[in-house]
């Protein structure tokens, strides 16, 4: 897909038939998002699935945002406005929340835009499998010029993630679902919610679901077009740096794969795994050995821990590992190693960066 197939058109579908609740709610919170608004909004109009409903939630803009919906629900009722103070993000989508319909969600945000087949996709996915419980989708972020080489990176990470198992083993890379592409069972959104706990409220949703047994898929066509702006909330709420990604980790993996014990073995100790030998800390949770091939490492001890070489996991004690090594070729080869040496990924391994 290339940008042109994600440029927003004027024109409206016909409305459905008059059903009492449509197919999905689309849940859209925004403040200040007048600039960019009116294409968020046509990208909406014009889906090729037309049964569904936007609510719109205003948290608290002083611009004519509100305006821009309300002028979109005059002309397809199908939109609808509703206007808080300014509360914040995780609170504007609880309280949006209760005025969905829908058996299912569609999150978005204002900055963004659909793929004319988001919606009809996404439902199809859901539909195809009720083991699923949520949906994400391939992004392309935009403009392109200027986009640095690590959001290239991320994006390519991101969009080839596919099927729930690649889902469940990248969980801790970083977050496997773009969340303005998440497409939810309302029941199991409404079970969970979102939290306010100084970190990505998305993430932690994300890992909460999996956490619980949900099963999640990303489609494997690029259905939305990811803005990427120094103003977006991403860029700027502290919640959203990246060792509150990290604390977030440490919380889900001290009370999952790390909770039966204190101790787990850490392969790599290079920036990431500093990072995150430092937050599991927060939760009684230390290394009992560090795995490292660098070589002035190997036969030392830090912060307590025998640095040993990878051919030394099978003597060490049977605690989880986690590597903790950020580039991609790297974590392939050492989820190679590790299966020939007859450990399973997400039994006895995780890979966290």
């Amino acid at each position: 897909m290339v940008e042109s197939d994600l440029r927003p058109l004027t024109r409206h579908r016909p409305l459905p038939s008059q059903n009492p609740l449509p197919r999905v709610s689309i849940l859209l919170p925004f403040r200040d998002a007048a600039p960019t608004l009116p294409a968020c909004l046509a990208s909406i109009a014009r889906q090729t699935e037309p049964d569904w409903e936007c609510i719109a939630i205003d948290d608290g803009s002083v611009d004519s945002g509100g305006a821009l919906v309300e002028a979109a629900a005059r002309h397809d009722p199908r939109f609808t406005l509703v206007s808080q103070p300014p509360r914040g993000l995780v609170t504007t989508l609880g309280a949006g929340l209760e005025h969905c319909r829908a058996p299912v969600i569609a999150r978005m945000d204002a900055d963004d835009w659909m793929h004319r087949d988001r919606l009809a996709e996404q439902l199809a996915l859901l539909e195809a499998d009720p083991g699923l419980s949520a949906v994400g989708a391939r992004v392309r972020i935009f403009p392109r010029a200027g986009l640095s080489p690590g959001r290239r990176r991320y994006e390519n990470w991101l969009n080839g993630l596919g099927a729930w198992a690649t889902v469940r083993k990248d969980a801790y890379i970083e977050c496997p679902i773009a969340h303005p592409t998440l497409m939810i069972r309302a029941e199991v959104l409404r079970k969970f919610g979102y939290r306010s706990l100084g970190w990505p409220e998305d993430y932690d949703l994300v890992l909460r679901l999996i956490g619980a047994g949900h099963r999640l898929a990303v489609h494997p066509r690029r259905l939305l077009g990811w803005r990427d702006s120094p103003t977006r909330l991403s860029r700027q709420a502290p919640e959203y740096a990246l060792e509150r990604f990290t604390a977030c980790k440490a919380d889900h993996l001290a009370r999952g794969p790390l909770a039966p014990g204190a101790e787990y073995l850490l392969w790599g100790y290079g920036s990431t795994g500093r990072t995150l030998r430092r937050a599991l800390l927060a939760h009684g949770k230390a290394p009992s050995h560090i795995v490292e091939v660098h070589p002035r490492r190997l036969g030392k001890h830090i912060h307590g821990a025998p640095v040993v070489a990878p051919d030394a996991i099978p003597k060490l004690p049977p605690h989880p590992l986690l590597v903790s090594v950020a580039g991609i070729g790297p974590r392939t080869e050492i989820r190679q190693a590790l299966a020939e040496m007859g450990l399973e990924e997400g039994r006895h391994f995780f890979c966290v960066a």
